[in-house]
Formats: structure tokens, C-alpha cells, sequence
């Protein structure tokens, strides 16, 4: 084969396996619903096709914004099924220190919450499941199994845990707030200064909310 014959070759191969990893990337960001551009699309579809039908029914059930929910799990799981889970460091070694008595408590969590626990239990306490993400320890709070937040139930729950602790918020119409305490447990700051750790995860919410509330319009 002729030199120039080669070099063209070599460069018709490098181009089919540049598109094909830019077409695995894409697919990959689409349907993992990332954070940015296009993937927003796909995660709304997501999240409508793998939890539409439970989050009307617990929406209406605890008198909660559907569109609010459904953007949440856009927000928190990208409409993911499995949703996923993402394991939090500093939360564990607060819970671990609750446990050791050298910490008073941890939010709600006493030392009396964790009496026995593994630090492999406590482990998956400082871990967030489902769709909306939840915390693990906040079983504790519902008063539930570990596995009613990341199993079949999770909406449920999720929603139940929602209109315990900021339902009255959402039903005021205060959604920013609403989502900056799913994320950091305060309102949204007076400041204007959004403390969540992704800077921009309210007025993506916000968006994804708008968006979802236009569907059911039309």
C-alpha cells in the first residue's frame, strides 16, 4: 500500500473513531440527563416515563406541586431508574462521631438512633438514594426500612419526607425555597446567594418545574 494511500487511511480511522466516541459521549450525557444542554431533554423524558404515573398519584395524595417533583428528580437523578446513589463523606464521619458519643447529634440523629450500627449500616446512611435523593438516615425520620428510600417505595417516601419537613413551603408557592431546602435544608438566602453545591441548581429547577407544568397545560 502507497504511503499516501496509508495516511489516509490512518486518517479516515481516526475520524470514525473520533465520531463514535463523540456519539457514545453524547448518548451517554442524553441519557444520564447532564447538567447542561441537550441531556436536559432526555431527563425530562426520563423522569416522566419512569415516575409520571407514581408522582401524580403521591402528589395528589400529600397535596404537593407535581410539577415541583418530577422536576426534583429531574434535578436530583437525571429521571435515572435506578437512580442511583452517591455516598457523602462528611456525613458519615458525623454520623460515625454521633455514634461514638462524640457527637451530641446530627440534625434529628442521637446516639440512640445508632446504637449497634456497623460503620457499613452508617455507611449507607450517609448515602443518597432514589429519585429524589434522599439521605439515608432519613429512614430514621419516616420511620422506615432503609430499603422503603431506594426501593419501590421510594417515591412514596420521598414524597411523605417532602411534606414532613417543607411541605407547608411548597403549598405557600415558594418554590425556591422549596428547592434550596431539599439541598441544603435552609430557605433560599436573603442575599441572593445560593449556598447549594451546585450554584445553579435552583433556577435549573425552577426551569425544569416550568417546563413540566407547561406539558400538563397542554
Amino acid at each position: 500500500m502507497s504511503t499516501p494511500r496509508r495516511a489516509l487511511l490512518a486518517l479516515t480511522s481516526g475520524a470514525v473513531l473520533l465520531g463514535a466516541f463523540w456519539m457514545w459521549d453524547e448518548i451517554d450525557r442524553r441519557i444520564e440527563g447532564s447538567r447542561q444542554g441537550p441531556g436536559d431533554w432526555w431527563g425530562k423524558r426520563a423522569t416522566q416515563l419512569h415516575y409520571g404515573r407514581e408522582v401524580h398519584q403521591w402528589s395528589e395524595d400529600f397535596e404537593l406541586p407535581e410539577a415541583y417533583l418530577l422536576a426534583l428528580i429531574q434535578l436530583e437523578s437525571g429521571g435515572r431508574k435506578p437512580a442511583g446513589k452517591r455516598f457523602e463523606t462528611h456525613v458519615y464521619d458525623r454520623l460515625v462521631a454521633v455514634r461514638n458519643g462524640r457527637r451530641e447529634r446530627y440534625e434529628q440523629i442521637t446516639s440512640k438512633d445508632l446504637a449497634g450500627a456497623s460503620n457499613e449500616a452508617i455507611r449507607n446512611l450517609a448515602t443518597s438514594w432514589g429519585p429524589f435523593q434522599l439521605m439515608g438516615y432519613k429512614c430514621i425520620q419516616l420511620d422506615v426500612q432503609l430499603r422503603d428510600i431506594r426501593g419501590k417505595d421510594a417515591v412514596r417516601e420521598g414524597a411523605k419526607w417532602i411534606d414532613l419537613t417543607y411541605g407547608h413551603v411548597l403549598r405557600a408557592g415558594r418554590f425556591e425555597d422549596a428547592f434550596h431546602l431539599h439541598n441544603t435544608g435552609k430557605p433560599y438566602p436573603a442575599d441572593g446567594q445560593p449556598t447549594t453545591f451546585h450554584p445553579d441548581y435552583v433556577q435549573r429547577g425552577m426551569a425544569y418545574m416550568r417546563k413540566f407544568a407547561e406539558d400538563a397545560r397542554q
